[in-house]
């Protein structure tokens, strides 16, 4: 797993930590059981502080997405797809909705997004 932090993004780098496990978990490169790197020894490949990888593994503790185990480090937990398929779906909807909210003020109707939708499913 290759973790790539963008220091001028808007994300924060915790955030971006974060995103880039739970992605590899739902695309399946992680599996159930698999170990994550040390905290410290993230931050040290990143070069981003100790605090900053340790929030990112406790949310991904909390979301469900990994159990960290004192003493023996974070591994990926058993994962229930209905349960991530939802959280995806929330995301998703915060984006679209954010879309919307760009979108309004130059004319752009809910119409003109869902062709371009469609347009971009058909170059998939």
């Amino acid at each position: 797993m290759k973790i790539i932090i963008i220091n001028s993004a808007e994300v924060p780098i915790y955030e971006q930590i974060m995103n880039q496990i739970k992605s590899a978990i739902l695309a399946g490169e992680l599996k159930e059981g698999d170990i994550l790197p040390s905290v410290r020894g993230l931050a040290k490949d990143l070069n981003v502080s100790v605090i900053t990888t340790r929030k990112a593994y406790d949310s991904l503790e909390a979301e469900g997405f990994t159990i960290n185990m004192m003493g023996k480090g974070s591994f990926v937990a058993p994962q229930n797809m209905e349960l991530l398929r939802e959280t995806r779906l929330m995301e998703i909807e915060k984006k679209l909705t954010a879309i919307l909210d760009y979108a309004k003020p130059v004319g752009i109707s809910g119409e003109d997004l869902k062709n371009f939708i469609d347009v971009l499913l058909r170059e998939e």
